[in-house]
């Protein structure tokens, strides 16, 4: 009867949080249409706070039936439904692309951030070769919609980015502290939204920042194995 009332608690909160979220959806449209775009904007903003929270309610939701392979089961559906690309440059860059924005939020959790990339990353060192940067720089670049404007852009340090940079490191660095790597933050126009994480050894950053500004709008090719050793990995 707990796991009943358990399951029936959280279906509550999932359905009182779409009514909310069809509220907004509505007020969204209203401003945008009457030329409030400020207020859109902010009101859209809600609406995505709701869409992430909601989400992380209906994928809690299957394991309060019990079934014991709930978790397994959702992260199958997590990995075919927002597919992450991991792999090496031709360079032999390490490059993690993620099919969203790591947006800033005033509150919630960056769970969703652990749910996608920990066991995709796992996965995929399974079988490619281990590789350790030790003096390497982590580039975030965040590729938005061409149509997007200058000011809806998000800030580019968030608890989102520094749990990427905590998983990535796991797999392939000592750590993310200053003494391994640097950081560097970039934006591109592009037809879809995404974040792209590259790892690259320190001398070849120079090399990296003349050849992004020719990146394909799609991304560059990745491949599970680097072409090229590098002289920071062991």
């Amino acid at each position: 009867m707990k796991q009943k009332n358990s399951f029936l608690r959280v279906l509550d909160k999932a359905e009182n949080k779409i009514q909310v979220m069809s509220e907004h959806i509505n007020d969204v449209r209203f401003l945008y249409t009457s030329g409030h775009i400020s207020e859109a904007y902010e009101k859209a903003m809600q609406l995505e706070e709701h869409s992430e929270k909601i989400v992380l309610l209906t994928r809690a939701l299957p394991a309060y039936t019990g079934r014991p392979n709930a978790g397994l089961e959702v992260n199958n559906i997590m990995r075919t439904s927002v597919p992450l690309e991991i792999g090496f440059t031709f360079e032999g860059w390490f490059s993690v692309r993620i099919p969203l924005l790591l947006p800033k939020k005033s509150e919630g959790s960056a769970d969703y951030v652990r749910s996608l990339l920990y066991p995709a990353m796992s996965d995929f060192f399974k079988t490619a070769p281990p590789v350790r940067y030790k003096d390497c720089v982590l580039v975030y670049r965040h590729v938005y919609d061409e149509t997007r404007s200058e000011r809806q852009k998000r800030d580019h340090d968030n608890i989102e980015i520094n749990m990427v940079s905590d998983i990535i490191a796991l797999y392939v660095m000592p750590d993310d502290g200053p003494d391994i790597c640097s950081h560097y933050y970039c934006s591109a126009k592009g037809k879809d939204e995404r974040t792209e994480v590259y790892v690259i050894p320190k001398d070849d950053f120079t090399m990296w920042y003349s050849l992004e500004k020719m990146f394909p709008d799609e991304g560059v090719k990745l491949y599970e194995t680097p072409f090229i050793p590098r002289k920071k990995q062991v």
